[in-house]
């Protein structure tokens, strides 16, 4: 197999030292060299090789077919693009193969739509229902989208985790940070028409709908910038335009709010979902089952995602639940166990569950995943579960670092090129915030806003009804 082997590869490989065994005879017999002499000549003879193959490296002609069977050509055009990378920008200057050149000479481009073909981590498992298949396909450029957007969520709730503790936000916050991966392969399997409600854990689900690092900054600090006006906070982001109907702060109280918004795609015949997500600790509350079951009796299209992070506040979700297999909870629903920390995973099964809830009606999908953080900025995450265990999961299951790892593996990019891609996410970031603290609180008439409906309960009646009070604006 090394006769097929460019030149140049040879030296760059763990068979260096079989190719150079190989190679000493060839020279040896031309050159009537004899490897059993003393050590000096052993030496003289070693460099001479090197020598020898190092101007004959140098005057080739360095093309894709620079073999020791350099009349065979590639079958294939993958082996015509594989030989072309090894041997694109072999002996050029050193100057010409920086780091700035290094995407021009992979087989892919970043622009590219040549399909990769991954696997999930672990199979699916599923409830009244086949699973769909371990395969899934992507594209160099989805590749680096997925690596992009989860750099910029992860910098987003650090950085979020550090004006909570200067009380540059107030209230309630609950980071994302671990769980990236859900939102990311979600969005890559759905449309912005596909509707999507989650409880109080949301800045990043804002995100991934296209909302904006100022938005988002600007509502955690109270500002009008915010995409709730700053009236929200934390726990209420919200982007109608995107379809994304909010941050919720009561504990499974958007699930029957997920399943009205299926109940009005079907009854307007659109050809959309409703992903409704909840977390492992609403999982018992008594109006998701209420919930499901109308939506299975009318067979609407809810998707119910259940963001098992396995601790609801501190208590573990074993503590918790009888029956902590939540993707079996739905009895004559179907359900789906996924890898909540594989994008590809999610991805696969947000595309499965929408094509069934379309056909079928509602279909439970569990994410098994872990969120980094603690359940609020006030529980430092470490009381109930040890620091081993977290650091546990994130060198073996970290979402990000799995991207990461498939990027090397396709030749993509670069360490550099990715580690200058975490730095522009601390930059826009950074930007991002300092755009924020700039932006105003809102107006005190702000709190009478948004209430009632457009021309509605603006006045203010004493009990008797007969004397005005107040006019609201």
């Amino acid at each position: 197999m090394w006769k097929h082997l460019p030149l140049w590869k040879l030296l760059s490989t763990v068979e260096l030292s079989t190719s150079i065994t190989k190679s000493k005879a060839i020279f040896s017999s031309a050159l009537n060299f004899d490897y059993s002499k003393p050590h000096y000549i052993k030496f003289f003879s070693s460099g001479l090789y090197f020598i020898i193959l190092f101007l004959f490296l140098f005057f080739s002609d360095p093309s894709p077919n620079l073999t020791f069977q350099s009349l065979q050509q590639p079958k294939t055009t993958t082996d015509a693009m594989a030989l072309a990378r090894r041997s694109s920008g072999l002996l050029k200057p050193l100057s010409t193969a920086s780091s700035s050149s290094l995407l021009q000479r992979r087989p892919f481009s970043t622009d590219d739509t040549t399909t990769i073909t991954v696997e999930t981590s672990v199979p699916f498992t599923g409830h009244n229902c086949d699973p769909p298949s371990r395969s899934v396909d992507t594209t160099p450029k989805e590749l680096m989208t997925f690596f992009t957007d989860m750099a910029f969520m992860r910098r987003m709730e650090i950085a979020a985790d550090s004006l909570y503790k200067s009380k540059l936000i107030r209230g309630f916050c609950h980071l994302y940070d671990g769980q990236e991966a859900v939102s990311i392969g979600m969005e890559a399997a759905i449309t912005k028409k596909d509707c999507i409600i989650t409880a109080y854990r949301d800045h990043c689900i804002f995100l991934g709908r296209g909302g904006t690092l100022l938005e988002s900054f600007a509502e955690l600090m109270g500002r009008q910038a915010g995409c709730s006006r700053g009236k929200g906070g934390s726990m209420h982001f919200y982007k109608k335009d995107a379809c994304f109907f909010g941050g919720h702060g009561i504990v499974g109280a958007q699930v029957p709010l997920g399943c009205g918004l299926a109940f009005a795609q079907k009854y307007r015949k659109e050809d959309h979902v409703t992903f409704t997500m909840y977390g492992d600790g609403a999982a018992n509350q008594g109006q998701l089952f209420e919930a499901l079951n109308m939506a299975a009796l009318w067979d609407l299209p809810a998707i119910l995602v259940c963001e098992n992070n396995h601790y609801g506040m501190g208590t573990a979700e074993w503590r918790a639940a009888k029956s902590p297999a939540y993707y079996k909870r739905g009895d004559y629903v179907p359900g789906l166990k996924v890898d909540g920390m594989d994008a590809f995973a999610v991805k696969q099964a947000c595309k499965f569950a929408k094509e069934h809830a379309l056909k079928n009606g509602p279909i439970i999908l569990e994410m098994d995943t872990y969120r980094y953080h603690g359940h609020s900025m006030s529980d430092p995450g470490s009381t109930y579960r040890t620091r081993d265990e977290i650091s546990g999961v994130r060198q073996e299951r970290d979402p990000i670092e799995r991207i990461r790892k498939l990027i090397f593996a396709h030749d993509l990019a670069t360490e550099k090129e990715l580690k200058d891609i975490e730095k522009q996410a601390r930059k826009e970031v950074d930007e991002a915030i300092a755009q924020a603290k700039e932006s105003p609180m809102p107006d005190e008439s702000e709190l009478f806003t948004n209430v009632y409906r457009k021309g509605y309960g603006v006045e203010s009646f004493g009990t008797d009804r007969k004397e005005l009070r107040a006019t609201l604006p």
